[in-house]
């Protein structure tokens, strides 16, 4: 074993085999004297061998090993100060959804990702009528060098796929990612994108079945919707054939700009629809507003599919949970940045779906909500 004396001279310390309880094969003579230099010793086959010890360094020799060891100090001091690189997470929503992005962060944080500690989050909003922004704002976050990007809806999420093929990117709430070409499956989604869906085919009959039952008799029942979304076509298509079975006239109601929305609600007014129907999507979810204060104003018994309707004054909603769909999306994002392939990641689809009534908006309609859908609501809103 090697050692620094002073940090001038270097000798060998106790044989270890010694220092163990074994005979030194290699102890010099004894009356032998170290003379500085190697000395010729026997070792157990009586063969010569060499022990070195060092000579006292010379005055060169010194000052060559402090720059040395300075220079060593430096290097490493230096290693010890170069900031981490912290990993940046690009996110593109459209406005309104301050609430749902407040719960990714959240489950994040969960995850071990804080925000402006270990992890950076570049937000980028968009008014829903503005979807020629997304080009833009898509290629914006790609060239902000983000490890992993995040968008809500179809739009974003084909924007993103145009601006990148390498940066994961992790879906929240699209309707039918397959159908809309966005991953080759859902158990093998394959490319740059993964994550969770608001798929909630087989639904919609559910909503009308729980709006008669809470109404009573209704023959008649006005479905808001936008046909320039797939997605909503096919549930549209889906209510209409549970709208067969429970002897129900469907009354289509189509609003594709938000312009359209008077035009459409005087066409409900006319029809004196005993019910609707709204199929909330980006659009009418940014002026679901306007629906709620038409509803009350013509005393109109409302039901949708997600709980934000229902929270701002709807009447009933049965759906998901999209708070849920931005905690799952969190847990992807965590999984990316630690290393997980996108094309490894099979694409979730919600199972839980949960009805929500809000009570005060039944008693300005005058309605009683019969104990059999109260029983099976998972919240009541008073």
């Amino acid at each position: 074993m090697l050692k620094i004396v002073g940090a001038f001279q270097i000798t060998t310390s106790e044989n270890p085999l010694v220092a163990m309880g074994t005979p030194d094969p290699y102890t010099p003579p004894t009356g032998g004297e170290h003379t500085g230099v190697a000395q010729p010793l026997a070792n157990s086959s009586g063969e010569p061998h060499m022990r070195s010890i060092i000579k006292p360094l010379t005055s060169a020799g010194r000052v060559a090993l402090i720059v040395g060891l300075g220079i060593l100090s430096m290097s490493l001091t230096a290693d010890a100060s170069q900031p981490k690189r912290v990993p940046r997470i690009g996110v593109i929503t459209f406005e309104g959804l301050e609430r749902q992005i407040e719960e990714f962060k959240r489950g994040l944080r969960e995850l071990g990702y804080v925000e402006n500690q270990n992890v950076q989050i570049e937000l980028r909003s968009y008014p829903t009528e503005r979807l020629d922004l997304l080009p833009g704002i898509a290629s914006e976050l790609v060239r902000s060098e983000a490890d992993v990007l995040v968008a809500q809806s179809t739009p974003e999420i084909r924007a993103l796929m145009q601006a990148t093929s390498t940066i994961p990117i992790v879906m929240v709430g699209p309707g039918d990612p397959v159908g809309a070409g966005l991953v080759a499956s859902l158990a093998r989604p394959g490319g740059n994108v993964t994550g969770v869906t608001f798929m909630m085919t087989g639904t919609f009959g559910k909503r009308l079945e729980l709006l008669k039952e809470t109404i009573g008799k209704i023959s008649r029942v006005g479905v808001l919707w936008n046909p320039a979304n797939p997605v909503v076509r096919q549930y549209f298509v889906e209510t209409q054939v549970a709208a067969q079975t429970l002897g129900i006239t469907i009354h289509s109601v189509e609003v594709r700009e938000p312009n359209e929305f008077a035009s459409a609600f005087s066409s409900i007014a006319k029809a004196r629809d005993g019910g609707l129907i709204v199929i909330l999507d980006p659009l009418m979810a940014v002026h679901k507003g306007l629906i709620i204060d038409f509803a009350a104003r013509e005393h109109v018994p409302s039901m949708s599919n997600l709980r934000v309707f229902v929270e701002a004054g709807g009447l009933m909603s049965y759906g998901v949970n999209p708070l849920w769909n931005q905690r799952r999306a969190a847990t992807y994002v965590a999984k990316i940045l630690r290393g997980a392939k996108p094309a490894d990641l099979p694409v979730e689809q919600p199972t839980k779906f949960e009805l929500v009534i809000n009570m005060k908006t039944a008693k300005a309609l005058g309605l009683t909500i019969p104990q059999s859908i109260l029983a099976r609501a998972d919240e009541v809103i008073p």
